[in-house]
């Protein structure tokens, strides 16, 4: 909901004020023009009944029932206001503001009617908010597109009263900013967003052809005056540039020569795009650097969309787990930042975007295994070869938890059987699990397969998030919330148990495919899970009032 059930005290009073406003003038012997308009205003919000029209009436209950857009310089003042909000990846003529003035110079004329000027202010207050509400929270719905998304969003309610002031003062840029999220990372996509449109406007950048073989260091080739360019237009040279000792002049090199300079470019290209980090320009990415700037600036737009549901509200200390990054932070009570790296779920089985708390650790824990694993994956393997059980240290149950001889199930007609891994180093699982209460049964574990941490794409899970070096992190929750227990000590008791927290910990599951490092320089990570042109449809889709 986008304002608070607190707000219907004040829609009361807003009726009340709207009622009251030209029979206390008149009761004062101050007749004006503005009487019968603020008695219009208070009929034309009588007709409307949606969360859109509860902010109208609150709206102008914080006006006291006057009337806002009268004033031709106020409207002109919020159309050229409504044409910035491009910086913010919306689009403006979703606002209509190239027909505001003409239409209030249309309502105002000699021949209107109050009705139709209250019609007008009435609209264009609403406009107003319709354009704070989509950079406070989004113009998507996020269930719209994503059926499984479980992140309230969580944005306070404006502070209208503040807002009606600033329309009086025609400060617009003043209402928005109030409006979006205050995250640094917000205002770093933002400054992106102007940087990548302004390379558009200056033709974008070259295409590098396509290759049979990779281009190499060292080598002598025409494709390395592209590769050249195209790292100049996005910054990579000049940022290496930065970096060579201070009145120390780089070596002159033959431009068709991938020099070392040029090396690093590239790698620093590939880690922030997700790439394997060898300095080689393979099909990769080569792809990647041929991602028209386009393309790139709609992926921004995507993200600062994300941005506006998530990046409100958010707790002083939280687990943050980026999906698409393969990326976990920890912000703990006392400022610093816990990082690793995480496995998420493969494509077909993806790990959802979900808000909740950590509220328990399970310290050697068993598996059971899912019935979506259990049938797709175990199953077939079982069948294959019955040792597999034996290799895996999987235990067959029945549905009451008693033991049974795998010798003794149909492997093709098993009915309600269970398998459970015992605990040990060969569990999925591995020596610790983070839970938190969710529909889609998903939690932060350890693992034995730490040698998929290496790698820079790491969609290998069944929706689970693995994530490494976890005892580190499991340890920090117990020491932020006074729980009292060691890690280690409870792990190499060697006994499944579970740990409650003495306070259990926010967690946040999202889902970006743009988003700026600690050096604010933006990362571009694949759409692993192709959620982007959905959003993108929906964003430049025109908004329904």
């Amino acid at each position: 909901m986008f304002w608070a059930t607190g707000w219907k005290p004040i829609v009361l009073a807003a009726a009340m004020l709207l009622a009251s406003a030209s029979s206390a003038l008149a009761e004062e012997g101050v007749p004006t023009p503005g009487d019968l308009l603020a008695e219009r205003l208070g009929e034309r919000l009588d007709e409307r009944l949606g969360e859109q029209e509860v902010a109208l009436r609150a709206f102008y209950a914080a006006r006291d029932g006057r009337p806002a857009w009268q004033e031709t310089a106020t409207v002109a003042a919020l159309a050229n206001a409504l044409r910035t909000l491009d910086a913010d990846g919306l689009t403006p003529q979703d606002y209509r503001p190239d027909t505001l003035v003409a239409a209030h110079r249309q309502a105002l004329a000699e021949q209107s009617s109050p009705a139709a000027r209250a019609r007008f202010d009435v609209q264009t207050s609403q406009t107003l908010l319709t354009a704070l509400r989509h950079l406070q929270r989004g113009k998507v719905d996020p269930y719209r597109i994503d059926p499984g998304w479980e992140v309230p969003i969580e944005a306070p309610p404006l502070d209208l009263a503040a807002i009606s002031q600033a329309v009086d003062a025609r400060r617009f840029e003043q209402a928005f900013a109030s409006a979006r999220p205050s995250a640094a990372s917000y205002e770093r996509l933002r400054a992106s967003l102007a940087r990548y449109r302004h390379i558009a406007r200056q033709g974008g950048w070259p295409m590098m052809p396509p290759r049979s073989q990779s281009l190499r260091p060292g080598e002598l080739h025409d494709d390395v005056l592209l590769l050249r360019e195209r790292l100049a237009i996005l910054g990579e040279l000049e940022v290496m540039a930065a970096g060579v000792s201070a009145g120390v002049e780089p070596q002159a090199t033959e431009p068709r020569r991938y020099d070392e300079r040029l090396m690093a470019a590239v790698e620093r290209f590939q880690q922030r795009h997700l790439l394997e980090v060898d300095g080689i320009v393979g099909p990769r990415t080569r792809a990647a650097l041929n991602v028209p700037v386009v393309t790139r600036i709609d992926q921004i737009r995507v993200n600062l969309e994300r941005a506006r549901w998530l990046l409100h509200g958010l707790p002083d200390s939280f687990v943050l787990v980026d999906i698409a990054g393969y990326r976990i932070r920890y912000f703990r009570p006392d400022g610093d930042v816990w990082r690793s790296r995480i496995v998420v779920g493969r494509p077909y089985r993806r790990t959802p975007s979900l808000r909740s708390s950590i509220s328990h650790l399970t310290i050697n824990p068993t598996w059971t295994v899912p019935p979506t694993i259990l049938r797709e994956d175990v199953l077939p393997r079982v069948r294959r070869n019955l040792g597999y059980l034996w290799q895996q240290d999987l235990m067959v149950l029945s549905p009451s938890g008693r033991r049974l001889d795998p010798r003794d199930v149909d492997w093709w007609r098993p009915g309600n059987v269970i398998l459970r891994q015992r605990a040990g180093p060969r569990n999925a699982l591995g020596r610790v699990v983070l839970r938190f209460p969710n529909d889609h049964l998903v939690y932060l574990h350890d693992t034995p397969a730490q040698a998929l941490f290496a790698r820079e794409q790491r969609a290998f899970s069944s929706g689970c998030i693995r994530v490494q070096g976890v005892l580190e992190l499991a340890q920090h929750l117990f020491d932020d919330t006074g729980t009292e227990a060691e890690v280690s000590t409870l792990v190499a008791a060697g006994r499944t148990r579970n740990v409650h927290l003495e306070r259990p910990v926010p967690v946040i599951l999202h889902y970006w495919t743009v988003h700026p490092d600690e050096e604010g320089r933006l990362v571009f990570r694949p759409d692993v899970y192709q959620r982007d042109a959905a959003l993108l449809e929906a964003l430049d889709a025109s908004p329904t009032r």
